[in-house]
């Protein structure tokens, strides 16, 4: 049975004219012309057809259509498609018809029928019971709705998705066939095609049927507008095919991409595993749980054997999630310990390192967990979860906890498909979990390294006010290779260090550890700046020799070749600074009234490279000046590159903010400057000078007369009565008595006496001779030697420091500390 549109459908056929009869219709749609032809295809004589309706020669179900037919016709020029036309001896027959006007005379229009024989014709002749079992054997479901959408025809393979047989669904709609179906949300399909005619393919539609109502299953419908002749929707034909394995394979999926794209961001072991937490909520569990050992938090490794003959197994709440909002179902916090049963399932999964399913869970059962937060008990029942799958969390043959799935809202247990995808993704976010717990454990070593390379605080003194900041470009490990220090040395004096190792990381923090400590040991030798950096220079080169030229370019010597270091002694009782640098940038000098100039510092090779020998410089600052001592960081930046003028231009536009706390300006300095992930290492030390009054000092010019060792003791005795320090006055005299009394006698040159009250009451006793005095541990028949014994048991600490003159030997009592 044609329609509207098949005029246009079958004007592309093949109409062969030597097979057609033509047949001439008035404008009534009367025969008046019959031809042979005609006579031979359908059996009527020209006498008995002439005249007649041509609807008369057509069944019934056609003959109605000729008015439309013909009202096409005329508005189209003509019309093509197939009628069934009833033959002479009454059998119904089915022809293509082509109509198109009569060219020729002024008259009322005319029509030529060429009419042509379908019998042979391939598909052509197919019955409605050929083409109904073809649709009844089609593993599709089939129907047809009216435009109320109420079912007037649907196949067999319909039936298998429920809403049972066809004659049960004539007349009814979708919802009465099948309650608790989405049925709103597909019938507002079915009502958008039949308004706009825009049919709907490959519509995918999740839901659950009541053969299965645990089982979540999808189907592919397509949604097709009918009309009838006129164009007019009639109904919808739509189709159903069952998807559920591809669904269920494209989720599998996008989990499994989501898993890998969100698990795994960070090198932080609890985020790690909440991160695994949030991928299976709501895609696989309505509530998921992470719990890891206790071991694994620390960075360490698990402990091997059996988990104990404990009743109760800790493990770490490291990460949970549910779809309710505020995670009702947890009775255990992130971060806490949950303390699980020892036959509990969770501890025999962390045992086993076998995965672990319940379909359904005891409703009544206790939950797992034991030492809940006030005592309470909770039953399955009690947290709404009624099916569980437990999956060890294994890594590198090494379990590291477990995960656990619970469902609480979807009604559908957990089957073995769920079980494997839950162990694909858990196997993934395994190695996440390691791959932290692996950086977390070198971390926290670089970090005690690190920690044990850097001063943890800067030593007492009164010489200098002083603020540091620090900001490594490995911002993961923390470890660099600039490092600076804070010397107290002898005579109130102080040294400011900074240094600089080239490469970042464990091995130029080792590289840096080493030289650190190489300048600590030379600070005690008072050695002038450009002697520490010669003795460093040449330690930096005999090390490098030493690994070889072959060694790996990452060893702490061959780091060290080319390391830079800045060394600054200030001296607050003269106000004297005096500087020596190896490759590193000058300090900057703010004076009080905020004036900031750099320090035109020689310039000194770096260390290990060899080249001109080290100079120092020597300055005069006044109280309250500021030293700014910093790496090359500080200055080279993205945005100045090299060129220390403009790194010098920046921080001195930074340095000229005055009226600031040291520390607060350190800080802001660094923010200002340097971005919050530098490209290299950068540390700023600065250093307010102070300035010793005279009151604090007491000076004594001596000559080289043994009679001058009773009036020194008395005028240290005086001095120390007027600093109100009598209770060291026993010291102190046995101090001066033997360091007076050895320069008289070893020595030359004249003699200088001074005592200093600053941190500690110091004692220095000057003269020009270059002999190093030794302490001795005398024999008890020995008459002599025993000076400085007693001064090393007696004081806090001594020594002695060379200058152009001669040599000072100094000795240095606490203030706080009870003499001895």
């Amino acid at each position: 049975m044609g329609t509207s549109e098949e005029p246009d459908v079958l004007a592309g056929q093949r109409f062969d004219m030597a097979d057609a009869a033509p047949v001439l219709l008035d404008a009534r749609m009367a025969v008046t012309s019959w031809t042979a032809d005609a006579e031979r295809l359908l059996g009527y004589p020209a006498a008995e057809v002439l005249g007649r309706y041509a609807a008369e020669l057509l069944l019934p179900e056609d003959a109605a259509r000729l008015p439309e037919l013909a009202h096409h016709c005329r508005g189209n020029g003509g019309w093509v498609g197939l009628l069934t036309a009833r033959h002479r001896t009454g059998l119904p027959m089915r022809v293509m018809v082509r109509v198109v006007p009569f060219v020729g005379g002024d008259g009322p229009a005319r029509w030529v029928a060429l009419v042509a024989d379908l019998a042979g014709g391939p598909g052509w002749d197919m019955s409605r019971s050929v083409l109904e079992r073809m649709s009844a054997r089609s593993p599709v479901g089939i129907a047809i709705v009216d435009t109320d959408l109420r079912f007037v025809w649907s196949n067999a393979a319909l039936q298998q998705f429920g809403g049972g047989p066809a004659q049960q669904r004539l007349g009814r709609r979708l919802a009465d066939v099948q309650p608790g179906l989405d049925a709103e949300t597909l019938e507002e399909q079915m009502r958008r095609v039949l308004e706009s005619g825009e049919p709907v393919v490959g519509y995918e539609h999740v839901g659950r049927v009541r053969s299965a109502p645990h089982h979540e299953t999808a189907h592919a419908m397509s949604f097709i507008r009918l009309e009838d002749d006129q164009g007019h929707p009639i109904g919808v034909y739509y189709t159903v095919l069952d998807v559920t394995e591809s669904y269920r394979a494209r989720r599998r999926l996008a989990l499994l991409d989501r898993a890998g794209e969100h698990i795994g961001r960070s090198l932080d072991v609890m985020q790690t595993a909440q991160e695994l937490a949030d991928v299976a909520v709501p895609g696989l569990a309505d509530f998921v749980t992470v719990d890891l050992l206790e071991s694994v938090l620390r960075g360490a490794e698990p402990p091997s054997g059996p988990l104990g003959d404990t009743e109760v197994v800790p493990l770490r709440r490291a990460g949970h999630r549910s779809v309710r909002e505020g995670v009702p179902e947890a009775v255990v916090g992130i971060g806490d310990v949950a303390a699980y049963l020892a036959g509990s399932p969770p501890i025999r999964s962390l045992a086993t390192g076998a995965s672990w399913r319940e379909a359904r869970l005891d409703p009544l059962a206790k939950e797992w967990a034991t030492d809940l937060p006030g005592g309470r008990t909770a039953s399955f029942l009690d947290l709404g979860l009624h099916t569980v799958m437990i999956v060890p969390i294994r890594a590198r043959g090494t379990t590291l906890g477990v995960t656990t799935f619970f469902r609480r809202d979807r009604q559908d247990p957990f089957d073995e498909d769920d079980l494997n995808l839950a162990e694909e993704f858990v196997r993934r976010a395994a190695l996440c979990v390691d791959n932290a717990r692996r950086y977390t454990r070198e971390r926290d070593a670089a970090l005690v390294l690190q920690r044990n390379l850097l001063p943890h605080g800067f030593p007492e003194q009164g010489a200098v006010e002083v603020a540091a900041c620090y900001r490594p470009a490995d911002e993961l490990t923390g470890l660099a290779g600039d490092w600076f220090d804070v010397i107290p040395l002898s005579g109130a004096r102080v040294a400011l260090v900074v240094g600089e190792v080239a490469g970042h990381g464990i091995d130029g923090a080792a590289a840096m550890g080493r030289l650190r400590a190489a300048v600590q040991t030379l600070a005690d030798l008072d050695l002038p700046p450009e002697e520490v950096l010669a003795h460093l220079d040449d330690l930096v080169s005999r090390t490098a020799r030493e690994e070889g030229a072959g060694a790996d370019a990452r060893t702490s010597g061959m780091q060290a070749m080319g390391a830079s270091c800045l060394y600054v002694v200030y001296d607050p009782v003269s106000g004297r600074c005096t500087m020596a640098g190896a490759g590193h940038p000058a300090p900057a000098v703010v004076d009080p009234d905020g004036t900031v100039t750099f320090a035109e510092l020689p310039p000194g090779p770096a260390l290990g490279v060899g080249g001109l020998p080290f100079e120092s410089l020597e300055l005069s600052l006044a109280e309250g000046s500021v030293l700014a001592l910093h790496t090359d960081g500080l200055i080279a930046t993205p945005r100045t590159g090299r060129d220390p003028e403009a790194g010098r231009e920046r921080l001195r536009r930074a340095l000229e903010q005055r009226g600031r706390p040291l520390e607060g300006l350190c800080r802001t300095i660094v923010d200002d400057l340097v971005p919050t992930r530098p490209y290299d290492d950068v540390a700023l030390l600065m250093a307010r000078t102070r300035r010793l009054g005279a009151e604090r000092v007491a000076t004594w010019e001596l000559s080289l007369d043994p009679a001058v060792v009773a009036e020194a003791r008395k005028s240290a005795t005086r001095q120390l009565g007027e600093w109100g320090l009598d209770d060291l006055a026993f010291t102190t005299e046995l101090v001066v008595s033997e360091l007076v009394t050895n320069a008289i006698r070893h020595a030359c040159g004249p003699i200088r006496l001074r005592l200093i009250t600053e941190q500690a009451l110091i004692c220095e006793v000057s003269d020009g001779g270059a002999t190093a005095p030794h302490l001795r541990h005398p024999k008890t028949t020995d008459e002599g030697g025993r000076g400085l014994f007693l001064i090393s048991q007696f004081t806090q600490r001594w020594g002695t420091r060379y200058t152009a003159e001669g040599k000072i030997i100094w000795a240095e009592q606490s203030l706080t500390e009870p003499p001895v």
